[in-house]
């Protein structure tokens, strides 16, 4: 992040030494980015960080990962990958791949589980929670998290989620890290006037715990030779991870809700620009949320048609009425996928509904990649198989 935080016990100048009251040291960890040329934090552990007592292969969930070809616009129903629940399924090793290229993987999981303590070496994940409420352990400290929240975690921060209760949670999981948009931030890093969210709506995490166990499991997610050149490995710790008495610095895990982001509106209609929130390598992250609409007396509040040609376009449908989509299908927890070469836009009739239109209330996570996606598993078992047909008059109706 931006901003500076400290929590806990650091001592006043770093890299010197922090002794606990019975005079031992403590160890203090750099967890730093881009070779310690970027954000970077200071942590202090009771026990040395790098130990470990055993290893093993972690058998990832498939990660597979087919074309999307023949060239076709989808409708994934990520409600279906679940059944009536979560059925003990945790929000780490439970995650079912959707799409995924070289630069960003999408998953969806329902959970009601606690998850392995867990860690992804390979990149940033933004998970947001369409539903239900957690809290989100992690070795800064925690972070409650319920309906509409966006928790950004750095590369090798290691976490666990508890639910309260299922929870639904769609995964963006970067094999870079996740900022907010560069254009929103000073050459020094703070939030400008013009951006549309600022850090009074970023919650950070809080409550440092020193937990005195032995021989505690990490799942952690790395670079490898398996699908997607994604392997996973187990690491027992002779001591629990959350051992850290405080650390200091601008890299850690956070919080911002979608339903605080300030919507950029016009005369006539914007494009997903304006509702961009985060980005990443090679793929930006927006929000669309209810909001006033074009206020031109002529005009047509629905997107336009376009073709957005270096881009593949998903968007997770997570609450309200999407005005574009009626008439496909389209409904909470719903994905449509639109590729890169395929011209895409509102379904038949919704131009002519939208006029006159002054409010829009719904609620979308959307995710542009500047690479073609290809289907993972979930999105093979959940595809409709007809969305395509759905702009055709006469054509098949998606559903039916």
């Amino acid at each position: 992040m931006p901003y500076y935080r400290v929590a806990g016990s650091v001592p006043p100048k770093r890299h010197t030494q922090h002794r606990a009251p019975d005079g031992s040291l403590y160890f203090e960890e750099l967890m730093g980015e881009e070779g310690f040329s970027s954000d970077s934090s200071l942590l202090y552990h009771v026990n040395i960080p790098s130990s470990i007592a055993a290893y093993r292969v972690w058998e990832l969930p498939d990660q597979s990962l087919v074309p999307n070809h023949p060239l076709t616009p989808r409708h994934l129903s990520t409600h279906d990958l679940f059944g009536e629940g979560a059925a003990g399924t945790d929000a780490v090793t439970g995650r079912r791949l959707l799409l995924g290229n070289a630069d960003v993987r999408l998953s969806y999981v329902v959970a009601d589980t606690t998850s392995p303590y867990y860690r992804n070496a390979i990149g940033d994940e933004c998970l947001y929670v369409e539903a239900g409420a957690a809290r989100v352990e992690t070795v800064f400290g925690d972070l409650p998290v319920g309906e509409g929240d966006y928790v950004v975690i750095p590369r090798a921060t290691t976490y666990r989620i508890v639910p309260d209760g299922p929870v639904r949670v769609y995964a963006i999981e970067a094999n870079s890290h996740i900022t907010p948009a560069k254009r929103y931030l000073s050459r020094f890093g703070q939030l400008l006037e013009h951006a549309p969210f600022c850090e009074r709506d970023l919650r950070g995490p809080e409550g440092l715990r020193v937990v005195a166990e032995q021989d505690v499991e990490v799942y952690i997610k790395h670079r490898g030779t398996g699908p997607g050149g994604i392997a996973g490995t187990v690491h027992t710790l002779p001591h629990h991870p959350f051992d850290v008495v405080g650390w200091d610095g601008c890299l850690y895990p956070y919080v911002f809700n979608i339903r605080d982001f300030e919507p950029l509106t016009g005369r006539v209609h914007q494009p997903p620009p304006a509702h961009q929130v985060f980005e990443g390598h090679n793929f930006v992250i927006c929000n669309f949320v209810p909001r006033k609409v074009d206020y031109h007396p002529l005009a047509i509040p629905v997107p336009y048609y376009h073709s957005n040609v270096d881009s593949d376009e998903v968007m997770f449908y997570c609450g309200g009425d999407y005005e574009a989509r009626k008439g496909s299908g389209i409904g909470q927890g719903s994905i449509s996928l639109h590729p890169g070469g395929h011209p895409h836009g509102p379904q038949p009739g919704a131009y002519e509904r939208a006029i006159g239109a002054e409010f829009f209330d719904e609620l979308a996570v959307m995710v542009d990649t500047f690479r073609p996606l290809e289907l993972g598993e979930a999105a093979r078992a959940c595809d409709d198989g007809v969305y395509a047909y759905s702009w055709a008059k006469g054509g098949k109706e998606a559903g039916k």
